[in-house]
């Protein structure tokens, strides 16, 4: 087995379990639609249910083909991670990574989407009327994912220091 899917892939289980263990205990311990201050004018514990993706992007009940679209997009972009995993160099551990986490953060929503077509987010950052959009563990994987990826790309496009 390839040194890159030995280390992204324990990332990406890790990672869906914590997601998934994450929205368990919100759909457990919270009524939908709900808010737990902790710390007031920044941070809310919240459970709200979102259709579409990041930012709300596609996050309307008066479409069902939203639900088909995020499939084939998860579908595709794993099999791209899986593919650039198998082309990666054993030592770009950055990249692996972000691939990894990516791939974990991927996986955690799509197992959302498959149980009821939706995906819960809770996690509630604001300052004073400006909320940013409520997100979960899956969406900071991908976030931390891509972020790794950028810096990784970055790195392979600099020449090597004393040329």
């Amino acid at each position: 087995m390839r040194a890159s899917y030995k280390l992204a892939g324990p990332i990406a289980l890790g990672l869906v379990l914590l997601d998934q263990a994450t929205k368990l205990w919100i759909q457990n311990h919270m009524v939908l639609y709900t808010t737990r201050p902790v710390i007031p004018d920044f941070f809310n514990i919240v459970y709200v249910l979102n259709r579409g993706a990041a930012f709300g992007f596609l996050n309307r009940s008066d479409i069902a083909w939203q639900t088909y679209f995020f499939f084939a997009a998860t579908a595709l972009a794993v099999m791209i991670i899986v593919h650039l995993l198998r082309m990666a160099r054993d030592d770009d551990k950055l990249l692996v990574m972000g691939l990894g986490s990516i791939l974990g953060g991927a996986i955690g929503n799509l197992i959302d989407r498959i149980k009821t077509g939706q995906v819960v987010d809770f996690l509630d950052f604001y300052w004073k009327s400006y909320h940013w959009p409520a997100f979960n563990v899956a969406d900071i994987a991908i976030f931390l994912g891509s972020l790794a990826l950028l810096v990784a790309f970055y790195r392979m496009r600099r020449p090597a220091s004393g040329r």
